[in-house]
């Protein structure tokens, strides 16, 4: 889920410009999708998406450790496309959206392995459970965006997680424990 905005981190730290400060970049969320993906029985994938998330990022493109970011997720603004299953999942059994409403991810560092491509580690933080999570960010591109005409960036991020980590753990393993989280999205850079 988080992986949206380590991404976007590591696009930036992909590009030569050189800049004194921490820049901050905005999200657009009209291009972002947060998907997450589980295996059902064997039978079929079964795919959801969060319709509200925000994230904040500040990128040193001179000083990466300089960087920021920092995103959260509204649960209850999930959907799986079937209301009994949504109505399932944030109950008790699953994320106790009542008691746990939101979910939150701050990355703590980041990696460039290619040419376009990053590893990005950060906490995610579930139902007040904190762990590590590695993300692996493909840069699509950087440049000026061609109607903004202000730098953007445009990235593809996945990561794994098992959600028995996070104390949710009915099924397993009938229904797969490992859920695949996928963003894709754009940022640009935000208004001085």
């Amino acid at each position: 889920m988080i992986r949206i905005a380590s991404s976007a981190l590591a696009l930036a730290l992909l590009t030569g410009a050189a800049m004194a400060d921490p820049v901050a970049y905005d999200f657009d969320k009209s291009h972002a999708i947060l998907a997450f993906s589980y295996n059902h029985l064997g039978y079929s994938t079964t795919e959801g998406v969060f319709r509200d998330w925000n994230g904040e990022l500040n990128i040193d493109q001179d000083n990466p450790a300089n960087s920021s970011v920092s995103f959260t997720i509204d649960i209850k603004s999930m959907d799986t496309f079937w209301a009994e299953r949504n109505k399932h999942f944030l109950s008790a059994d699953f994320f106790d959206a009542e008691k746990f409403p939101e979910a939150a991810f701050k990355s703590t560092s980041v990696e460039k392995t290619g040419d376009n491509t990053l590893k990005v580690t950060g906490d995610l933080t579930i139902k007040d459970i904190t762990k590590p999570v590695t993300l692996d960010v493909t840069v699509n591109q950087l440049g000026e965006h061609p109607m903004a005409k202000v730098p953007a960036a445009g990235f593809d991020v996945t990561g794994v997680i098992k959600r028995s980590d996070y104390g949710m753990d009915m099924y397993v393993p009938y229904v797969g424990d490992e859920v695949t989280v996928h963003f894709n999205g754009e940022t640009t850079q935000a208004a001085k």
